[in-house]
């Protein structure tokens, strides 16, 4: 489908691959459009909803500034896949204990490992932790200790199928609190820097950093290591997960790996669009250039999508992260209840209970539509659905 709707009253045009949007994430894409460094226009994915500072599922290029809220506060958070060899024979009455076990081995919302896994103390990026800003030097132990935990809120780690039976292993997590902390550090000095200077901005979530100060030269040396960080966390848990795949589905035998696809949604990335150089911001958007394998997730009750990214030069080479929230946890938890996350639910190994309830399915748009809406972003390679799903 095209672009279904283009806000003008900017200084540069909001190009959306969607007709729902709410008023507040609609008043959010204005502000970061009233901005004079935003380059050629706002691409907004059909997964979109309002966020700190920009709204989740924005993609916006700049050639000069770096705006950190506009990155997000899960810095490099995304999505692995992983195809095994295995079919879904061998799954049957084995679900709760394939849960139980990964729920044993991988640490979910504020938990952690109680000592840091063997993968986590050879990762090379702890040569880097000094030269991070001096706001996160207390974290060292704790950033060790979390390399390879999920998280809470929207993470989450499933065993699916695709539409051959085979057995997938699917997960969505960041930077944990180290990510959080950068950004939050980076997110005042931003403040600062238009305190200091007198700059205006349409809001304080806007404020930015000038590519050729100090600040975004530390800011960039942070994002790149919460990347790096991030994209190891996966990595270990994905470790984890197909361990205990092996133990429960292989008598123990090592197994290759059919198919592997792990992508950021959160990042900064320098890319060439429109014949020019630019820093290229995805907030809750997967890069989806032509041939780019890609990951974008239902709820914890729906399917998710494969995909290979089209190149769109309208949407800077983009695509959705998921199928995106249509109602506020707060809401979510006030309008269901434990019995309709057990209906919305059924087939699926998962935690039911209240813990869990604003990630119930009915509170994200349709997934189906939201692919739908970008079939001019990225073609469907397989689709997913899980029998199990671990929450944080």
């Amino acid at each position: 489908m095209p672009i279904k709707k283009v806000l003008t009253q900017g200084k540069v045009p909001v190009k959306i691959w969607t007709n729902d949007v709410e008023q507040e994430a609609e008043q959010q894409l204005l502000q970061l459009a009233q901005l004079p460094f935003v380059f050629k226009h706002i691409a907004v994915m059909p997964d979109v909803h309002a966020g700190k500072g920009s709204t989740i599922g924005t993609v916006y290029a700049s050639k000069n500034t770096i705006i950190p809220a506009a990155v997000g506060v899960d810095i490099g958070c995304g999505m692995a896949a992983v195809q095994t060899p295995f079919k879904a024979e061998r799954l049957e009455g084995k679900l709760a204990k394939l849960r139980h076990s990964i729920e044993r081995w991988i640490p979910v919302g504020f938990n952690q490992h109680r000592k840091p896994t063997e993968q986590s103390l050879q990762w090379r990026g702890w040569n880097d932790f000094q030269n991070l800003h001096n706001g996160v030097q207390k974290l060292f132990d704790k950033a060790q200790h979390q390399l390879g935990t999920l998280g809470g809120g929207n993470h989450f780690l499933e065993i699916c199928l695709d539409p051959e039976e085979n057995v997938w292993i699917l997960l969505h997590s960041g930077s944990r609190n180290i990510g959080k902390e950068l950004a939050d550090v980076h997110i005042e000095v931003a403040e600062g820097l238009m305190k200091k200077y007198r700059i205006e901005v349409p809001h304080r979530d806007l404020s930015y950093l000038p590519i050729d100060t100090e600040e975004c030269k530390q800011y960039f040396y942070d994002v790149l290591w919460a990347q790096t960080y991030a994209l190891e966390n996966r990595n270990i848990m994905l470790k984890l997960t197909m361990k205990d795949v092996r133990y429960e589905l292989n008598n123990g035998e090592e197994y290759p790996i059919v198919k592997m696809v792990n992508c950021h949604h959160n990042y900064v990335a320098l890319e060439n669009h429109f014949g020019h150089d630019v820093w290229v911001t995805r907030k809750g958007a997967i890069r989806a250039m032509s041939g780019d394998d890609g990951i974008i997730p239902g709820s914890m009750g729906a399917k998710s999508y494969i995909v290979r990214g089209l190149g769109n030069p309208d949407s800077f080479c983009s695509a959705s992260h998921g199928a995106g929230r249509r109602m506020s946890r707060n809401k979510a938890r006030a309008t269901f209840t434990e019995q309709d996350l057990l209906e919305q639910t059924k087939g699926v190994e998962c935690r039911k209970d209240r813990g869990v309830l604003d990630e119930i399915p009915q509170a994200y748009k349709n997934i189906d539509e939201v692919i739908q809406n970008q079939n001019d972003l990225v073609e469907v390679v397989t689709t997913l659905k899980q029998v199990i799903c671990v929450k944080g």
